[in-house]
């Protein structure tokens, strides 16, 4: 992480703003493997403490949380515990994904960020935020930028003035390749900026 600050903050003054005024950010990590894919299905589009707070009910209510079980729970007792139909049909498809063998979760920290990403976006309801996630949490992938997370977009518009996205791609390549620790300084400051704490 130390040589990944020092690069980034002589590429880039931003960051050096960003520590000299909240800090280092602490980086998250998340196991591999289901329960995490489950975990990041429920914070889509909407706060990190309501979706584990959902999470946490799947939990009790399923200890035994595997594949074969969630994909057999109905959708009412999934909308008991506030996943939404969309969501559980998400859940449910990557339940089925790993039941059928289509594909193996713990064979991705042996391959690639692209083919981690062609492997997960095949499944229904897992997209490029989801997966973007997964690698930098639970992979530990020095050199991904979620583009698709509001966080990191709505800073970058603000500490770079850049509002297009196609011109923050263009842009954010300079920090290649470690773009995983700007995403997180960029997070850091989004989050201590507005007073709020998250428990990844």
């Amino acid at each position: 992480m130390k040589q990944a600050i020092e690069y980034l903050i002589e590429k880039e003054p931003i960051f050096k703003f960003i520590i000299e005024k909240y800090g280092l950010p602490t980086i998250p990590k998340r196991p591999e493997g289901f329960e995490t894919l489950v975990l990041l299905i429920l914070e889509q589009q909407v706060s990190i403490d309501s979706a584990k707070a959902i999470f946490l009910k799947l939990k009790a209510k399923e200890q035994n949380f595997i594949p074969e079980i969630l994909i057999s729970l109905d959708d009412e007792e999934y909308r008991n515990l506030g996943v939404s139909r969309q969501k559980t049909t998400y859940i449910k498809a990557l339940s089925h994904s790993i039941i059928k063998n289509n594909i193996d979760l713990k064979s991705l920290a042996t391959k690639s960020s692209q083919q981690v990403r062609d492997e997960l976006i095949k499944i229904k309801g897992i997209g490029n935020w989801t997966i973007d996630v997964y690698l930098m949490f639970s992979l530990q992938s020095p050199d991904i930028i979620p583009l698709g997370d509001i966080a990191v977009v709505n800073t970058i518009k603000e500490l770079l003035e850049i509002h297009d996205k196609q011109e923050m791609e263009i842009y954010v390549a300079k920090w290649e390749p470690y773009r995983s620790a700007a995403t997180f300084l960029l997070w850091h400051y989004y989050l201590n900026k507005r007073n709020r704490k998250v428990e990844y």
